[in-house]
């Protein structure tokens, strides 16, 4: 009987130590653990599970997943792919409202047709100054008939925005348009106006054209960028030697390996050669690459401005000077009527810069006059005296 009672208190004891969070626990303690229990989904698996690198059955049947926690993971993707085809579909939307309401816009863009270009516009120059030049100069035109006015700005560092020199202006009847155009070579702001059709573009530069590209004027020299660092002297002879005579190929190359750095210059014997070698599609690659060609800076070519001859005493007196039949009387009065007219120079004595502000001299130029002491261990000649 007394064992049954004390068995009774001893579980009595563990089950109120177990349901205490509190307190801590005892190796005595008993804890029961179904190892053959189901265990929920954790994040690894359900992130494996999301990007496709593991199956639900190679898990249940790895770690007896409990189907409760499978069908809430069912649940959070059907929810996510819900809420991704919602997004989608808003953004399907929108675009297709931006789509309708871009349709007229783009429609009355292509109804107009009666458009100028107009440029050489002063930078200061805005819009307002260039709707009334135009309507007062042609009668036809009022400001509802300036159906658009483009003028593209440019930031200059933070500063005042300013046009570009630039802008496209779109009128109601192809008369009125002409009438513009007419009034090209008018002064505006202190600038000549060039006003021509927007649809012609006559005089533009071709962006394929290498020749018209290049910062430089044709001349006999040629630029050759982006070349291999393994490119020799010999190879780009080879390469350019069809469009000419080449008289001297500079490379540029590294101190340590002599390698070409990148780039080279190419002198013709003639502007018609390297005129050529730009215009040869063949010679726009090489070793793989392709090259940056443009012409060289002809400094033979540079107009070199010299200083004008100052006309002054001082060269009046030389050209005299140099003159033969003129005697040393003559130069005595120049140099009288030069002093009356100057006042006198003050000469400052050389010894004062040596000198303090008492008349004494200063102790640096005193020990760099003075004599140098010699180095050496000199014997002592004194005698030693004893005290009684």
């Amino acid at each position: 009987m007394t064992d049954k009672i004390e068995e009774i208190v001893e579980n009595t004891t563990v089950e109120k130590a177990l349901l205490d969070a509190t307190k801590d626990r005892k190796a005595s303690d008993e804890i029961e653990v179904d190892l053959s229990a189901s265990v929920p989904l954790s994040k690894k698996q359900k992130r494996l599970l999301r990007r496709g690198k593991i199956t639900l059955d190679e898990v249940n049947k790895k770690f007896n997943i409990d189907p409760e926690s499978i069908k809430e993971y069912e649940k959070e993707l059907q929810e996510k792919k819900t809420v991704e085809n919602e997004k989608q579909r808003a953004a399907d939307a929108a675009f297709t409202e931006e789509a309708e309401e871009a349709k007229p816009a783009k429609q009355k863009m292509e109804s107009v047709k009666h458009s100028v270009w107009i440029g050489n516009l002063s930078f200061d120059t805005i819009r307002e100054d260039i709707q009334r030049y135009i309507m007062a100069k042609v009668d036809i035109i009022q400001e509802k008939d300036i159906v658009r006015v483009n003028m593209p700005l440019a930031k200059n560092d933070g500063k005042q925005i300013k046009n570009k020199g630039f802008l496209y202006m779109d009128f109601s009847t192809e008369e009125q348009k002409n009438k513009v155009i007419e009034l090209s070579e008018g002064e505006l702001n202190g600038r000549k106006l060039l006003i021509k059709d927007a649809k012609n573009y006559n005089g533009r530069p071709d962006k394929n054209d290498p020749i018209a590209n290049s910062k430089n004027p044709p001349s006999k020299i040629l630029f050759v960028g982006n070349l291999s660092f393994d490119t020799t002297d010999e190879q780009l002879q080879k390469h350019f030697q069809h469009c000419g005579e080449i008289r001297r190929i500079r490379m540029a190359t590294f101190e340590d390996t002599g390698k070409c750095k990148g780039f080279a210059f190419l002198d013709f014997a003639d502007e018609e050669s390297c005129v050529k070698a730009m215009k040869d599609k063949t010679t726009y690659k090489m070793a793989q690459r392709p090259l940056r060609m443009e012409f060289g800076e002809d400094r033979s070519k540079r107009n070199v401005k010299k200083k004008p001859q100052q006309s002054g005493g001082h060269n009046l007196e030389r050209d005299i000077s140099n003159t033969p039949h003129i005697n040393n009387t003559n130069k005595r009065e120049r140099r009288e009527h030069s002093s009356d007219s100057q006042p006198p120079v003050k000469k400052v004595k050389r010894d004062n810069y040596n000198n303090d502000k008492n008349g004494r001299v200063k102790s640096s130029i005193a020990l760099a006059s003075a004599q140098r002491a010699s180095a050496a261990i000199v014997q002592s000649t004194g005698k030693k005296k004893t005290f009684e």
